[in-house]
């Protein structure tokens, strides 16, 4: 298997987020709808089978790259949801009290801002369009990314993206927080137009006091309100297609949407955009600063594994 520095990292990460979850499944004994999660690692694992083949044989080093990366992020985000699902229950701990005061201290209501969208019928579908598009979003930038042959940019890109992901799970671990869908009411008839409306709430209040009995794919639903990863997203699209000048401005303006579309589909609290920008801020940091760059002749014959 060959692997250059920055994927063998995130093959580590992989790995070791796999063995807490299969231990943390045994102990608390989790359901798990290994069908579901099965063929989601299996499309996971057959994109890097691609990419290896591709590399080794020599055939397309661009595809390899854009394959191998699409593969390990799909792992990845498979292993750190099951992850994040299992540091449930979180009790009474949350910290949403003192954000939703933060937030009107900033003049900002998230009940007011979603019946105010609501009133827009045209606004409210085009933001839960653009609050859907944002892990699609994060596939498309691996694939052109790969297939121009940047492979520095898209190497920061997955690892931006894997310890902007490790480093929310960690400050949500210690100060979890689920957002102000699961304490405030909003009128059912604005709720049934929203991603996150009563019932997401009602589940969310549920898993902080229960945890989770049965692991699916099918009802992952997003754990963590601060810090925002979904602006951490937000930020890694505008952030790294931002020499690809044919397809910048749309990306720029979908995620400059995205904004107001985290706050109002994804049930967030305003200062969680905050706290989004400063993950993504720390993770491009640390991204610059592990091997992702190598020299010529690393480059030719990249990283062997066993």
């Amino acid at each position: 298997m060959i692997l250059y520095p920055a994927e063998k990292i995130c093959a580590t990460v992989i790995v070791v987020l796999f063995l807490l979850d299969a231990i943390l499944i045994q102990i608390k004994g989790v359901g798990v709808d290994w069908t579901g999660y099965g063929v989601t690692c299996a499309i996971g694992i057959g994109a890097i089978a691609i990419g290896q083949l591709y590399r080794t044989k020599r055939l397309e080093e661009k595809i390899a790259l854009a394959t191998t990366a699409s593969g390990l992020f799909i792992l990845f985000t498979i292993c750190c949801s099951i992850f994040n699902y299992l540091l449930l229950p979180v009790g009474d701990r949350r910290i949403d009290p003192l954000l939703i005061k933060l937030d009107a201290m900033l003049h900002y209501s998230w009940p007011e801002a979603v019946v105010y969208v609501a009133s827009l019928p045209w606004l409210a579908s085009l933001l839960r369009f653009i609050y859907m598009s944002s892990l699609p979003q994060l596939i498309v930038i691996l694939i052109i990314l790969g297939f121009l042959g940047q492979r520095e940019r898209l190497h920061q890109f997955l690892l931006t993206g894997v310890f902007g992901a490790l480093m929310a799970i960690a400050f949500w671990a210690v100060f979890p927080s689920s957002g102000p869908s699961a304490f405030e009411i909003l009128p059912a008839e604005v709720a049934r137009s929203f991603v996150v409306g009563a019932a997401y709430g009602t589940e969310l209040n549920r898993l902080a006091l229960d945890g989770p009995s049965f692991l699916s794919p099918k009802d992952a639903l997003g754990l963590i309100a601060f810090p925002s990863f979904h602006t951490v997203m937000a930020c890694m699209a505008v952030w790294f297609m931002a020499q690809t000048k044919r397809v910048f401005p749309l990306f720029l303006i979908v995620n400059i949407l995205m904004l107001p579309a985290i706050l109002v589909h994804g049930g967030h609290h305003l200062v969680d955009v905050f706290a989004g920008f400063i993950v993504f801020g720390l993770a491009l940091m640390v991204s610059r600063m592990l091997p992702v760059s190598t020299s010529r002749l690393e480059q030719e014959a990249t990283v062997r594994v066993p």
